[in-house]
């Protein structure tokens, strides 16, 4: 069977507000992460994982800007700088989920977002451009909300299903359980055919947030 591409693409706030143990446990986690989206990743072959991250601070910009494969990917720690564009960074993906780049025939790309704050600029232009691909409308969405500061309507909006919420992670342990989670569950929703009309808004799978454990010492 001929593997298709799962594209996963990380968007992550590095804004100040990031500084110190938050965005330290950041890097943390998605780099423990990786081996078990490779143990995800060899349990689909007829899926092809290629990874991507993108940050967003005072502009948003590429970290990993070509899709590598997940078995040649070695994470690169992020560091924070400036504001929360996240409408930037929101059209920035867009501009990837048109065909081309992306290919005719692939199963649903992940958009995985990650912050901790509130959005400095125009966040729904940005989550309408996504809206008005073809592949983000397929996307399976995941949203992990840093802290208590997060604003988790903006995230419930970005996920654009009432039935799923953001994930509340409020500390170190949280937090490694969301990404952990974000890795894998959101791989083996995507790993899916997809099916239907390029232009029908598809209904999420059912992948359900873990219930993460918040007896950690420290709390966001």
């Amino acid at each position: 069977m001929a593997n298709r591409p799962v594209h996963f693409i990380w968007l992550l706030d590095c804004s100040y507000s990031m500084l110190g143990e938050k965005i330290g446990q950041l890097n943390y986690a998605i780099r423990e992460a990786v081996p078990e989206m490779r143990a995800v990743a060899d349990d689909n072959p007829a899926a092809q994982l290629l990874l991507r991250t993108l940050t967003f601070s005072t502009t948003a910009q590429w970290h990993h800007k070509d899709p590598v494969p997940v078995d040649d990917f070695v994470w690169q720690d992020v560091q924070v700088d400036g504001t929360t564009n996240l409408g930037e960074a929101l059209h920035v993906v867009a501009a990837e989920l048109r065909t081309p780049p992306m290919p005719q025939r692939a199963l649903k790309p992940v958009l995985a977002l990650v912050s901790d704050g509130v959005p400095t600029d125009d966040w729904k232009a940005g989550l309408k451009a996504i809206d008005e691909t073809p592949w983000g409308r397929k996307a399976v969405r995941v949203a992990i909300a840093i802290g208590t500061d997060a604003d988790r309507s903006v995230l419930q909006e970005f996920l654009g299903n009432p039935e799923l919420q953001p994930l509340d992670a409020n500390s170190p342990k949280q937090l490694a359980a969301a990404i952990r989670w974000a890795s894998t569950a959101a791989v083996k929703a995507a790993s899916q055919p997809v099916a239907g009309s390029a232009t029908t808004k598809v209904t999420q799978p059912p992948y359900a947030p873990p219930v993460l454990d918040d007896d950690d010492d420290d709390v966001w």
